[in-house]
């Protein structure tokens, strides 16, 4: 039969792979869901999008046990079932890939594959050599080069997040959720997975995608499904309507494209690199950087692009003194030389960083909203030696004010706040500090189409204000919209520059790949 909502056909003796009925989930102070039902075909690629605090995730943890609903019911195949932790959505066949990374990062690859479900041979011993051999199998299906016995720790972000994409693939499952799996992966890196997507549906496994990435969504899904505000708004086809149209149900009002044509005002120059490399000693490379060269104006924009391994955050970090200063070259601020040893000397000298990973570099969880915003300027919140609770608000008001935060108050929790009020929060730390040079990794990773859309406004804002700013990010339509120049790295080495005008997705790809 056809569903009334355009669901493909199906046997009327064929039950759905996930009914979820009535689901309401609440959590102090807030409802997460409320009575929202979905249904999800076997086989079906089915897309869950919505705004960052839509639902989306708390509905997906449902599904596969981290959370127990307060009303409704949920079927697997038919059935009625209820899942106590994730251990028994797993027993069932469901897996899921979080966004927020869930690895033990002193702990090789394989032992994060394979954790809690050590493979052991027949002494009981655990077999380290035979998880290796399933591990790196499992790897070399995401086309990923990193093996089975390095430290997950040591890896960049995108690199662990195509481990916890192998972990869930290593449990065989016939329901996959995947919850944001590109948000730190490069284009060549999402091209990958989406061929194991295939992979996967060639078996028959059905699997719930969760995106921001219009793109994706209607490359990738039979059905889309929207949430806003936890509530189900609707379910499609995919061939029965437009990115602008979801985009429309998710936010409750258009968003309109973003182009900033109106040229910006260049100003004098900021920042100056020279033949700037940086050592890889225990890389067959031998560098992350080598020999680049490149300015930085107020009021512009630079874009950085490039694949995974190209350097870009290694750039960021040592302009800012994030890396041990073995460099070699010259960086000029201002026309002075400088070699800073460590990010407070960056931060003296006007230079300030958003890192690209937000939870593990940018947040800390045990401090408000206010405690994040006021870090890096706590001495104008001091009374005699201490914090003062009233200096701190009047002294992140402006911040939170300015870059549009959405939260119950300065004191709220930073964990309650979305992912893109998160990083408000952080650029609002980084624009009390009075920046001249702000360096921006990857800043949207993670952050649903309306918040991307309020922080490229204001990272426009901010720069036509004086500001100059140096843009990584792994999408190249974010670059081509924001940047007045782009430069392009390969292996570490610079290989092309475009002015807007001249700057095209073919163009940087090509430069990309060295």
């Amino acid at each position: 039969m056809i569903r009334a909502d355009g669901a493909g056909q199906t046997g009327a003796d064929t039950p759905a792979a996930v009914t979820m009925r009535g689901i309401t989930k609440r959590f102090p102070g807030v409802v997460a869901l409320e009575h929202v039902t979905l249904e999800v075909e076997r086989g079906e690629l089915h897309a869950i999008c919505g705004e960052n605090g839509a639902g989306k995730s708390t509905l997906m943890k449902i599904l596969s046990g981290v959370y127990q609903p307060d009303e409704g019911t949920l079927e697997i195949d038919g059935l009625p079932t209820r899942f106590a932790n994730t251990r028994a959505a797993e027993r069932a066949g469901i897996a899921i890939i979080h966004q927020e990374l869930a690895l033990v990062e002193d702990l090789p690859v394989a032992a994060n594959v394979f954790l809690g479900r050590e493979r052991r041979g027949r002494l009981g011993l655990v077999d380290d050599a035979g998880m290796a051999a399933e591990c790196r199998a499992l790897l070399e299906s995401l086309e990923c080069q990193v093996t089975p016995q390095t430290r997950t720790g040591s890896l960049r972000v995108g690199d662990q997040q195509l481990v916890e994409i192998a972990k869930a693939l290593s449990l065989d499952a016939r329901i996959v959720v995947m919850d944001e799996p590109t948000s730190a992966l490069t284009e060549a890196e999402s091209a990958r997975l989406e061929r194991t997507i295939a992979r996967l549906r060639s078996r028959g496994t059905t699997i719930l995608y969760i995106s921001h990435k219009m793109d994706e969504v209607f490359r990738l899904a039979d059905r889309i499904t929207v949430l806003r505000d936890g509530r189900h708004v609707r379910t499609v086809r995919r061939a029965d309507t437009t990115p602008q149209e979801v985009t429309g149900w998710m936010v409750g009002r258009d968003i309109a494209g973003h182009a900033f044509h109106e040229p910006r005002r260049r100003g004098p120059k900021l920042l100056e690199i020279r033949n700037l490399s940086l050592p890889w000693p225990e890389h067959p490379r031998g560098y992350r950087l080598q020999d680049v060269s490149l300015d930085l104006h107020a009021g512009e924009i630079l874009g950085v692009a490039g694949l995974m391994g190209a350097g870009r955050t290694e750039l960021l970090e040592t302009i800012f003194g994030a890396v041990e200063p073995t460099w070699t070259g010259t960086i000029l601020v201002a026309g002075k030389p400088v070699r800073f040893a460590h990010p407070r000397e960056a931060c003296a000298a006007r230079i300030a960083m958003v890192t690209e990973d937000r939870k593990r570099l940018g947040l800390f969880p045990d401090l408000d909203v206010a405690g994040n915003v006021s870090l890096c300027s706590l001495a104008e919140a001091l009374q005699g030696g201490l914090v003062s609770r009233a200096r701190e608000e009047a002294l992140v008001a402006g911040p939170l004010r300015d870059t549009g935060v959405k939260t119950p108050g300065p004191h709220a929790s930073i964990m309650g706040l979305s992912g893109g009020n998160q990083q408000k929060c952080i650029i609002g730390r980084w624009l009390l500090t009075k920046p001249e040079i702000l360096l921006l990794d990857d800043p949207t990773r993670g952050i649903d189409v309306g918040a991307k859309a309020e922080l490229y406004t204001l990272i426009d804002r901010l720069c036509r204000a004086g500001l100059g700013v140096i843009l990584t990010s792994s999408e190249l339509p974010e670059l081509l919209t924001l940047a007045d120049r782009i430069v392009v790295l390969a292996e570490g080495r610079l290989t092309a520059e475009f002015a807007r005008g001249d700057a095209t997705e073919a163009k940087i790809m090509a430069a990309a790949m060295g």
